[in-house]
């Protein structure tokens, strides 16, 4: 398994944590478009990020990460479903980026939206400002603040491995007396903070773990699988098309020459319509069939 994530458990303090790994899915969202070095390595951190903030829910929908700024990086978006179906896309421009372009010189003034849109239930955003030294250092600040829960996390891309790292604490039962149960935070925080950039990429979990806490007693659990998965379709691209209007359909067949092409610009998939689909679609017959989807 290439692609997971595994959820690990301190015995005797309220402490847990959680490990990603994303190889082919990372590398499912690179090849959709040509990055930047910079660029790659800042999609596969927030990439790592959803899929460990995800393991933190317990929901049906989707979590959506959107970083906006006035830099480099306009536009960076994760989606990343309760099924662990991931798809990641950034916008950026080339001419700004320089080789070690770092969070700061990709997306100054930068603000990361955490939204959870459940299937059947209200939807919860939270903002994030994107100031501190890395991604990681900004969720670990939200959290503490946002959430009220002390957690750090760890994330880290080179192209073609991503991987992150989560340890948080859980509330007061092992571990009653406060006094106790902050030494015991601050001894794992130090403990966690000697894990190297090369470690965290290239170790398998029980050897990391092993490392970092080998004299405490941890527990790995097993793992969960990820995968790479565009969510658009024929299906959704028609009810857009409808959702413009019967008036404004026939105007874009007119525009171009007779076919209406949507892209996805997740996975450059692309939904051609020409008049007789857009005719089936507003007369009610549904996605129409005839047309040819091209890749």
């Amino acid at each position: 398994m290439s692609d997971f994530s595994q959820r690990f458990l301190f015995d005797e303090c309220d402490v847990r944590g959680e490990l990603v790994a994303l190889d082919a899915s990372y590398q499912h969202v690179l090849a959709k478009h040509p990055y930047p070095p910079a660029v790659a390595q800042l999609l596969g951190e927030v990439l790592a990020a959803a899929a460990l903030l995800v393991g933190t829910l317990k929901f049906d929908g989707l979590l959506i990460l959107q970083a906006r700024s006035t830099g480099a990086v306009p536009l960076l978006m994760v989606e990343c479903s309760s099924n662990r179906e991931l798809r990641g896309i950034a916008r950026y421009h080339a001419e700004q980026i320089g080789a070690d372009a770092g969070l700061h010189e990709l997306m100054p003034e930068g603000m990361l939206a955490i939204t959870v849109d459940p299937t059947g239930g209200q939807r919860y955003q939270g903002v994030v400002a994107l100031d501190g030294v890395d991604l990681a250092a900004c969720l670990s600040a939200y959290f503490e603040t946002s959430e009220q829960l002390s957690t750090r996390f760890r994330l880290q891309a080179d192209g073609r491995r991503a991987r992150g790292f989560m340890l948080q604490q859980l509330p007061a039962d092992r571990l009653p007396d406060s006094d106790e149960r902050a030494n015991n935070w601050e001894h794992l925080l130090t403990l966690t903070s000697t894990l190297s950039t090369e470690e965290l990429l290239a170790l398998d979990n029980e050897t990391l773990l092993h490392r970092l806490y080998h004299q405490e007693p941890v527990r790995l659990f097993e793992p969960s699988p990820f995968n790479f998965r565009c969510s658009c379709s024929r299906e959704r691209s028609a009810n857009a098309l409808v959702s413009l209007g019967l008036a404004d359909a026939e105007q874009l067949l007119t525009e171009h020459a007779g076919a209406i092409v949507i892209d996805c610009q997740f996975c450059n998939q692309c939904y051609s319509f020409d008049a007789a689909d857009v005719a089936q679609l507003f007369a009610g017959g549904g996605s129409a069939g005839a047309a040819e989807t091209r890749h």
